[in-house]
């Protein structure tokens, strides 16, 4: 299982005008970014104030990663980046060091 950095960005073409459409929009991807932490795969979630862009932890394999991000297009852009465990770290050292 790998872990992964997802940096998001709202896709501002997609969201409303209208505060009344964009507060029940915001509220159904909320509840989208919740659903994905009680499954697990989400483990931590944060917004950037002010700037429609904010970062999530992902856990799991490729294509999980890709199943959970699917279901957020158009609306929400991902820039993903794979991260290494200090375990894994200390494995290349244990490695290099031979």
């Amino acid at each position: 299982m790998g872990k992964f950095l997802l940096k998001w960005s709202l896709d501002e073409s997609k969201v409303p005008i209208d505060p009344k459409e964009r507060g029940a929009g915001y509220t159904l991807l909320m509840n989208m970014i919740k659903e994905d932490k009680e499954k697990g795969i989400l483990h931590d979630w944060g917004a950037f104030p002010s700037e429609g862009k904010g970062y999530c932890i992902v856990e799991g394999s490729n294509v999980d990663v890709m199943i959970m991000t699917e279901k957020y297009v158009p609306y929400v852009r991902f820039e993903t980046h794979p991260v290494a465990t200090i375990y894994e770290v200390d494995e290349l050292l244990a490695h290099l060091t031979g």
